[in-house]
């Protein structure tokens, strides 16, 4: 992390606003992907995203290294997000709102809603990794940054994440060619 980055962290920190939404316009992305992943639902994840953004202004202070702010915001997003999980899986089958069921759009292929099914059946951490490499196309600093992950682990999760999507993916490509 770059000294204006670290400053940038610090200034929120003591409750500097414009560094702070700095800091949302940055990590928004992020936060967002990382919610996401675990509720596979955007609206769900816009959600979250503001609720940790206003969980984060509150309690700024609580963070002693200012290098660790993304990590720390990830965090929030991704606790929010297991709270919202929790609560849905609760619900009653009885109380659950049933809507009918939305046709998938024309566009939409197999191989997509395949890939779609494969990705949410890998673990939240792999989920939000392979998201933010791929889907948002971060570097590995950002994600391990965000994610709070060396670069070695980061690079082992993505390798058992890749590898688990393409044996599960491996019918659905071959029966392309």
């Amino acid at each position: 992390m770059d000294p204006s980055e670290r400053e940038k962290y610090q200034a929120a920190i003591h409750g500097d606003r414009e560094a702070f939404e700095m800091i949302i316009r940055t990590h928004s992305r992020t936060l967002f992907a990382i919610a996401y992943g675990i509720l596979q639902s955007p609206e769900e994840a816009e959600d979250i995203v503001q609720d940790s953004l206003v969980k984060a202004w509150k309690a700024r202070w609580r963070v002693r290294d200012p290098g660790k702010f993304p990590a720390w915001l990830a965090t929030i997003a991704r606790h929010k997000a297991h709270d919202v999980f929790r609560k849905r899986r609760t619900v009653p089958l009885s109380e659950q709102v049933t809507e009918p069921i939305e046709p998938e759009p024309a566009n939409t292929s197999a191989l997509d809603q395949r890939l779609h099914s494969a990705l949410a059946t890998l673990p939240e951490l792999h989920r939000a990794a392979l998201t933010l490499r791929y889907f948002e196309e971060m570097d590995y600093r950002t994600i391990e940054n965000s994610l709070g992950l060396t670069n070695g682990a980061l690079r082992g999760i993505l390798g058992r994440a890749l590898a688990l999507m393409r044996k599960q993916l491996r019918p659905a490509l071959a029966s392309i060619d």
